[in-house]
């Protein structure tokens, strides 16, 4: 019934293919921008009718074996694909979200040189993640977990003319190469622990079923469960590997929506969710996973309130919103993990495209008026409600829905995730202190880019102003459709506290519960507590939200000196806020810089001077010795004759005096 799921990864390599090797000839934008869209659309239609054969199935998991890969002693790894609830959910936002990226692409890329090269890449990045989503066992989900590191550095570096694109290219890559490290070592351990007890193994379903024989907080669990999460860390972009996320914003936008919304970063997410029964083993790594959430959302959070780049406001809510999930999973609310997971694909990838498409209106009037202004800066903004309405409104929406006011996706998701926090068997009450703070801040920089961007008077240019218009149809299209989900996306997970006022079941739990709730009832991770409760912490967290957009309202609408008068009373506060509390400072004199230090240290210390020196030095000897030898060739035949004289003497001396 599912033998075809090997399609839906093999589309967009065949497109991949077929742009990387025949663009060049091809030119044309259209026909290369649509071969793409259509190799991705092609796997977002194979998902649709397996998710909908899916949900009619008693039998909710399903796996295929295309072909066996690997046999080496006990060591079995097949090209094996798996469907289940969660693969679906995740083959859905990949592919749906991919496709209308690739829409977008066609019109905003246009013009672009190696335009054939971008959408060979941009397919090459769904195919990783759709194996990642696909794979039956761990070695399959490595492959697609580095080809998006892969693809990233070479997406994040597509203007590798310039030396920011390309030093950000190489800092995501070197970054996730250590998180990708903790990654084997965790699959390494875990296959011989496993193994120790007679399950040789890396498929998902007998690493589920057999990892109880690790023990319930073993320290080996433990070890494997915090390399795998050190993965994450990478993948994910949380603390301490996430600095190379908000640098992701040098490549093409239509990419940073594919890796902040549909792809690369959700990978950490589906993979404790895909192991959650061997992490709901270790609850000290889920406390990990949860304060480092935590901390991640609440401290990306500050960073993005003084930020002046319109991409990189949207980088580091990004970070921060990742931080929500990974919270989620360490309290052990996977579901809620995994459905804000999905409602932050629909808006996040809708606020990227947008600013996109304000970019792309900027840099068109700063074109026209042959002028070199910054196209990012908010301060060169303001005012573009009237001039490109659609842009506009499909960018409120998703603002609104990421700052969880009730009623737009980001609500429900949000909250049932701070509920969870706060009430779960393994949450705490801090956890739900920084998640709240979190979501204050949030709604303050996220409607401070609004304000800035859409409001008041526009500081662009003079020269430029009449200029600015709204983007095309291929642009606007997906900004529609990604606007109106981010709008309707929650109510397929309405929270049960509110499903039963109104009697409608929580959809989304129910579809993901045979992958989660056996889990959940075996290791009693549950949320406790009264409806009351409930709602009062809704409302909290929602006032806090409210407060945050009526502060924004003040600073940047009503008052809009009050931001320089706060700058010029606090501004050491305001440059370390600015300066991304320096973090990137730190990590140079303690990490990159001795690291560099060394590395010349190996060259010119050891390599040139011990390596090379030996080397040089044995040529120099034997030179040197063969000079010498040199001179006992003439070609006189008496000097010959002369030597064998000599050499006669010398025996007969050695025998006759011995």
């Amino acid at each position: 019934m599912y033998d075809k799921l090997w399609l839906i990864p093999f589309f967009p390599l065949l497109g991949c293919l077929i742009n990387g090797l025949l663009g060049n000839k091809i030119k044309n934008e259209k026909i290369i921008g649509g071969i793409g869209t259509l190799a991705m659309v092609s796997s977002f239609v194979l998902s649709c009718k397996y998710f909908f054969q899916l949900l009619g199935d008693t039998v909710k998991t399903h796996e295929i074996v295309v072909a066996s890969w690997i046999t080496v002693g006990n060591l079995q790894v097949d090209w094996g694909f798996m469907i289940d609830p969660l693969t679906a959910v995740m083959l859905l936002v990949v592919s749906g979200v991919g496709s209308l990226i690739h829409l977008y692409s066609i019109g905003y890329m246009h013009g672009e040189e190696g335009y054939f090269r971008y959408f060979s890449y941009l397919n090459l990045f769904a195919f990783a993640m759709l194996m990642l989503v696909t794979g039956s066992n761990a070695v399959v989900m490595f492959i697609g977990w580095e080809g998006v590191g892969l693809c990233s550095y070479l997406l994040i570096g597509y203007y590798y003319h310039k030396k920011s694109a390309s030093d950000a290219a190489k800092k995501a890559f070197v970054v996730n190469r250590i998180g990708d490290f903790g990654f084997l070592i965790g699959l390494f351990v875990l296959y011989w622990s496993l193994g120790s007890h007679g399950i040789w193994t890396t498929n998902f379903l007998e690493i589920g079923k057999n990892a109880h024989l690790l023990g319930m907080g073993s320290t080996v669990v433990t070890l494997v469960t915090l390399c795998f999460f050190l993965g994450c860390t990478g993948k994910s972009a949380q603390i301490p590997l996430y600095t190379w996320l908000p640098d992701a914003m040098e490549g093409p936008t239509p990419v940073s929506a594919l890796i902040h919304a549909a792809t690369m970063v959700t990978a950490g997410v589906y993979m404790i969710g895909r192991m959650n029964t061997l992490f709901a083993l270790a609850p000290d790594t889920m406390m990990v996973v949860a304060v480092v959430g935590g901390v991640t959302a609440f401290f990306s959070a500050t960073i993005g309130l003084a930020q002046n780049d319109i991409k990189r406001v949207l980088a580091y809510s990004t970070v921060s919103q990742l931080g929500y999930m990974f919270l989620a999973m360490g309290v052990g609310a996977f579901t809620a993990g995994i459905f804000h997971l999905m409602t932050h694909a629909f808006f996040k990838a809708c606020l990227f495209l947008g600013s996109g498409s304000v970019i792309h209106a900027m840099h068109h009037a700063y074109h026209h008026a042959h002028l070199h202004d910054d196209a990012q800066d908010m301060r060169n903004m303001g005012g573009l409600r009237k001039k490109m309405p659609i842009t506009f409104l499909t960018f409120l929406i998703s603002t609104i829905a990421i700052a969880g006011i009730p009623g737009f996706s980001g609500f429900f998701s949000k909250d049932e995730i701070l509920w969870w926090a706060f009430a779960s068997t393994r949450g705490h009450v801090a956890l739900w202190v920084l998640g709240a703070g979190a979501a204050g801040m949030t709604a303050f920089y996220m409607f401070r880019l609004v304000f800035m961007t859409f409001f008041g008077e526009q500081r662009t240019n003079a020269k430029a102003k009449d200029h600015v218009h709204e983007s095309p149809l291929v642009i606007t299209l997906p900004l529609m459709i990604l606007g109106f989900l981010a709008l309707i996306g929650g109510y397929v997970g309405i929270p049960h506290v509110m499903g039963h006022m109104v009697h409608i079941p929580n959809y989304f739990a129910d579809f993901l519960a045979p992958v989660f709730a056996p889990t959940q009832e075996l290791y009693h991770i549950s949320a406790h507590g009264t409806a009351p409760a409930e709602f009062g912490l809704m409302g909290i967290s929602v006032g806090i939200a409210l407060c945050g957009i009526f502060l924004a309202y003040v600073m940047y609408i009503k008052n809009p000196a009050l931001p320089g008068r706060f700058v010029a009373s606090f501004t050491g506060l305001w440059r370390a806020v600015f300066n991304k509390w320096y973090v990137d400072e730190i990590y140079d004199a303690l990490v990159v810089n001795p690291t560099k230090k060394f590395g010349t240290f190996c060259w010119k210390g050891f390599d040139v001077r011990v390596v090379d020196g030996i080397v040089n030095g044995v040529g120099k000897l034997i030179n040197l010795f063969s000079n010498a030898l040199r001179y006992t060739q003439t070609g006189f035949a008496h000097n010959y004759a002369m030597s064998m004289a000599l050499g006669v003497v010398v025996i007969l001396a050695f025998y006759v005096f011995r």
